[in-house]
């Protein structure tokens, strides 16, 4: 079995999700596919939870260029489980989301995963640095700086 050796920080978000019989697959247990749309769903919430409210998706210009999971516990239909998302690190074009999912009962780590995502001009289709703004917003939010 693979250790997940827990970061440095401390995950500060959670987000509660809910496990549909349609996300099980027919080995009775979360398709691996629905990981990463929790993960997305671990996204939205951090994103809206450091801009303090409603985000224009428009023009929040991060687009994911990479993400890894490593999946390490059978996760089952009843099981509580949550996205639990820290911000691992800022380069000067890219982010990296460090996520969980775990049980929330037991806190039993089922999934662990990155996703690299890299600011881009919309428009031009070029990438861009990360904003100051962005940066100030993650840095007060995980109480350290990027």
């Amino acid at each position: 079995m693979q250790k997940v050796e827990q970061p440095e920080f401390p995950f500060k978000l959670r987000t509660e999700v809910q496990i549909r019989f349609t996300d099980i697959d027919m080995l009775g247990h979360l398709n691996n596919a629905v990981y990463t749309q929790f993960m997305d769903i671990g996204k939205v919430a951090y994103f809206t939870t450091i801009n303090g409210g409603p985000i224009e998706w428009g023009s929040i210009n991060l687009v994911v260029a990479n993400i890894n999971v490593n999946y390490l516990k059978q996760t089952t239909l009843y099981e509580p489980v949550e996205v639990v998302t820290r911000c691992h690190k800022i380069g000067t074009k890219s982010l990296v989301l460090h996520q969980q999912i775990v049980n929330s009962a037991t806190g039993e780590v089922k999934a662990d995963g990155y996703a690299t995502m890299v600011s881009i001009d919309l428009k031009q289709k070029v990438t861009t640095p990360i904003t100051d703004e962005w940066r100030q917003k993650i840095s007060a939010f995980e109480g350290r700086e990027f």
